[in-house]
């Protein structure tokens, strides 16, 4: 399990120079506690499920994402600015680096969801969505390629905006700059962002949809989420995956 200077680690910079610049915006972060034996099992060799005072988490995370673009590129209009809703848990590698293991992530940019995949080796899937800020909600709804069912998120947000302490639940589901993928022939990936810490705020989402749970074969939940948060987003940073060694 990370101690808490490997929960920290991540949060700074690293050396070199990234290899592409985007734009997280208008974040949704709703998570249910989940049984830690049924993620567990579903976890490649070679990470291990990370627990907040000894519970799992699966969060469902619906965003926009911005200016995205290579380092040496501008971005381009119609490429660059897509909707991903992702649904993923926490993890830790045998070295105790926390990160996020994602289980899809769908998209609604063609040519973005190509290149996720190829170079990045991470499940993009292709989707209709949609995004829209009617006051005081916000409304994002995703339909995959290949279903009849729309998930839908309508929510609004309240409260002080907010950065997380190190010690909360919060910090825990928020602050995770480290993700792991795996190639087609098993190998592990990790892969590091820089940004600021999240600001965030509470958010309350009504019925929000459950088929990512669905979709990736988990049972879904029978109660409302146990947290539920926004964030305006961060200017990111993203830099090349490497192996775990």
């Amino acid at each position: 399990m990370p101690n808490a200077r490997q929960r920290e680690a991540p949060r700074q910079r690293p050396t070199g120079s990234p290899v592409m610049y985007q734009r997280w915006s208008d974040l949704l972060f709703l998570h249910w506690e989940f049984d830690p034996a049924t993620i567990a099992a579903t976890l490649p060799s070679g990470l291990h499920l990370d627990t907040f005072q000894e519970k799992a988490y699966l969060g469902i995370v619906p965003f926009r994402m911005q200016d995205v673009r290579p380092r040496f590129l501008p971005p381009v209009p119609g490429l660059s600015s897509f909707l991903e809703l992702n649904l993923r848990t926490y993890v830790y590698d045998e070295q105790g680096r926390p990160g996020v293991w994602f289980y899809s992530l769908d998209a609604n940019q063609t040519i973005a969801v190509e290149i996720a995949r190829k170079l990045f080796h991470l499940p993009y899937q292709h989707a209709e969505m949609s995004f829209e800020q009617r006051a005081p909600e916000l409304t994002f709804c995703s339909q995959r390629r290949g279903s009849h069912k729309q998930a839908r998120f309508r929510y609004r947000v309240e409260g002080d905006i907010q950065t997380a302490d190190s010690e909360s639940l919060e910090f825990f589901l928020l602050e995770r700059y480290l993700l792991f993928s795996q190639t087609k022939n098993g190998m592990l990936k990790i892969g590091q962002v820089h940004h600021r810490p999240y600001p965030y705020q509470v958010a309350h989402c009504d019925s929000p949809s459950l088929l990512p749970f669905t979709w990736n074969r988990f049972p879904a939940p029978t109660t409302p989420p146990v947290s539920s948060l926004y964030s305006s987003g961060v200017a990111v940073e993203i830099f090349p995956l490497r192996g775990l060694a």
